[in-house]
């Protein structure tokens, strides 16, 4: 195939080093641009000699792109936040500095543009989080009518801060937290599969102008990911039901405790989200018309999760 240049802007995070390996097999020519390139010289190993590209730049700070977009065929957007931390705001990350990269994007020919949004971000009403996500995909396809909207459930993999976080809880505390009783519904999704998505997104005309949610291929409830977490692990855990009205008290003591050990466990705002279940919504577009079929969290997860069994560290409250 001709060597076209990608732009992933925010690809050295965790879904970043699964798109940059499928885009390098695919065969682009990649460019990453993040705040602290310095931080990811070991993307350069999931591909050939000088077909990826290491570039400072900061999505908040628009002006630091400008030179940065300019050649290539296609823009990857997997910059997000999960809590807000100095000058990394939800309005300046995931509303402005989304808008402004998509004007830039169409102002300099770019052909596609791929925005990783998150699901659910329509119907959570009064997140902070939500709202700056639903804002930048609106801004997204104002600027970018041609862009594909990529929607995932929560995402797992071996460097994932969710059942990873459960896991390490679980060997340090004889209880872990049902926030709203553990009911919430969740469709985990694996971070392969969402790279596919991406990788699909730049290859398939009809994806542009789309909206795609990815969901695994089941649906869990909070409670049953920790039980599954905690079988997993060979542990017995103690599950505390934490009501939604006692919920945002413990989520300000986290963010308190936050600022000590980093990064919070749990915030008032990702209280908010847990009341809405994030699953794919019926008659939406999915992996299925990607071409894709989504990866099991039982077919992954035991894999990296053996770190962390109770064999292995000698744990106590087993």
């Amino acid at each position: 195939m001709e060597q076209r240049v990608v732009t992933i802007i925010g690809g050295t995070g965790f879904v970043g080093r699964y798109v940059v390996k499928q885009l390098a097999a695919a065969g682009y020519t990649i460019r990453v641009i993040s705040r602290n390139p310095n931080s990811a010289l070991h993307l350069k190993t999931s591909g050939n000699v000088g077909q990826i590209v290491l570039e400072s730049a900061d999505l908040t700070n628009p002006k630091s792109l400008v030179g940065k977009i300019e050649d290539s065929y296609a823009i990857i957007n997997l910059t997000g936040i999960m809590f807000e931390s100095g000058t990394q705001t939800f309005a300046g990350l995931h509303t402005h500095g989304t808008e402004k990269l998509a004007q830039m994007a169409k102002a300099a020919g770019v052909k596609r543009f791929v925005h990783l949004s998150a699901l659910g971000v329509d119907k959570a009403s009064g997140s902070h989080y939500a709202r700056s996500k639903m804002l930048g995909e609106k801004a997204v396809l104002d600027a970018f009518p041609e862009a594909t909207i990529l929607r995932p459930s929560v995402i797992f993999g071996p460097e994932d801060n969710f059942i990873n976080l459960f896991a390490c809880m679980a060997n340090l505390s004889p209880a872990l937290p049902l926030i709203g009783g553990g009911k919430t519904r969740f469709q985990p999704v694996y971070v392969g599969d969402v790279a596919k998505a991406v990788t699909a997104s730049l290859s398939r005309p009809e994806c542009m102008g789309q909206i795609y949610e990815l969901g695994g291929p089941e649906v869990l409830t909070f409670k049953e990911i920790l039980q599954f977490t905690l079988k997993t692990l060979g542990l017995k855990r103690f599950l505390l039901p934490i009501p939604f009205s006692v919920a945002p008290a413990a989520a300000l003591c986290a963010e308190l405790f936050g600022k000590i050990i980093y990064p919070p466990l749990l915030t008032r705002d990702q209280v908010k989200l847990l009341k809405y279940d994030n699953i794919v919504s019926t008659g939406s577009q999915h992996f299925a018309h990607l071409g894709i079929s989504p990866t099991a969290i039982e077919i992954v997860a035991p894999e990296y999760l053996a770190r962390y069994h109770k064999k292995a560290l000698g744990v106590k409250y087993a």
